[in-house]
């Protein structure tokens, strides 16, 4: 896929996310449904604002795919993987708007989580099946563990991305960033419609950082979230995995350091303490970064230092072996720990 293909692609999910977000918030607002009230323990807006970002996006990038193929005359030549993936998307969306409607237990979300992901991997024999040279003592080969593992792994970052939503901007900027990182490293964006998710993405943030206005605001919402975090998760492992791209699994990791380091850092601080994994609460790192900037000021934060490790995962794939980028990123998740639970005053809040 040529350049100027890529950007007139990129301008038509744009305007397709805007229109569809832009109809879905009104109809929302109107009808009163999919709205999230505001309360004074752990949200932040001031208005009741839709939570049908992560509709108007599956939808923009749907049609937008259309349009693609249409143009093209590529009905019929759609990647398997994208199609797959698309597929997986619907069920997952709609299963998730239940949770946005009315929270749904922790044990159905892991259910729906791993169900839809057994389904990517038995309809597209994508999996992880080979870590690469992790640590120095030879390439690691995950045999009869690799579908397991690789569930663990999607569901590991859907709750990641899930988790992070807690300004605007924030996961929906987080996962772009990845997802550019993946496609442009890997070459994936060139062959495949990941510039169309993109696009679509951008749509919604144009709503969701309120280019529009203060009162025309959009949400995720947890289906959003975990649909965002579903892409993030198959897109790094077909990179990984497919002898094509051939992107080494550590650098994966540094593009999603930030969402999955927040994640894993929340699991074994809530076990310590006794608190349950599933709870809200204020013990995340934007809410540690705004105890002294504002929200806007917290995202650009995340969001560059989220450039800077990407930037360096390449860096380190493209001039050492992989176990040296595995030793920076244990040196810079030591760090990040150091800076989230040590130096900072916040004393975590949790919402019962």
């Amino acid at each position: 896929m040529e350049l100027n293909i890529i950007i007139n692609y990129l301008i038509i999910s744009i305007m397709a996310s805007l229109a569809i977000n832009s109809v879905l918030r009104n109809f929302a607002k109107e009808k009163k449904l999919l709205v999230d009230i505001p309360d004074r323990s752990r949200k932040f807006h001031n208005r009741p604002t839709p939570l049908t970002g992560g509709i108007g996006i599956l939808l923009a990038v749907i049609i937008s795919t259309e349009i693609y193929l249409d143009m093209y005359n590529l009905k019929g030549y759609m990647p398997e993987f994208s199609q797959k993936l698309y597929i997986a998307s619907i069920p997952l969306l709609l299963l998730f708007l239940i949770d946005d409607f009315k929270s749904l237990r922790p044990l159905y979300r892991l259910i729906i989580q791993v169900m839809l992901s057994l389904y990517v991997i038995f309809s597209t024999d994508i999996y992880l099946t080979n870590l690469g040279n992790l640590f120095g003592f030879g390439e690691i080969q995950l045999g009869v563990l690799s579908i397991p593992f690789t569930i663990f792994c999607v569901v590991g970052i859907m709750n990641a991305f899930n988790m992070i939503d807690g300004i605007n901007g924030l996961c929906a900027g987080s996962a772009m960033m990845a997802l550019l990182f993946i496609g442009f490293y890997s070459g994936l964006i060139y062959d495949s419609v990941l510039i169309i998710i993109i696009g679509s993405m951008i749509g919604f943030l144009i709503f969701n950082l309120r280019f529009f206005g203060k009162k025309r605001g959009v949400f995720l919402g947890d289906s959003g979230s975990n649909l965002i975090g579903f892409w993030v998760a198959w897109c790094a492992i077909y990179s990984s995995q497919n002898a094509i791209y051939q992107v080494e699994t550590i650098t994966m990791l540094w593009f999603v350091s930030i969402p999955l380091l927040d994640c894993v850092g929340l699991i074994f601080s809530r076990l310590v303490r006794g608190i349950s994994i599933a709870s809200p609460g204020r013990d995340h790192i934007h809410h540690k970064l705004m105890l002294n900037y504002s929200p806007e000021g917290s995202l650009g934060i995340i969001l560059l230092i989220s450039l800077c490790t990407g930037l360096l995962g390449i860096t380190l794939e493209n001039n050492f072996e992989p176990w040296i980028s595995t030793l920076f990123f244990f040196l810079y998740a030591s760090f990040y720990y150091i800076y989230a639970y040590r130096f900072t005053n916040l004393k975590s809040k949790l919402v019962n």
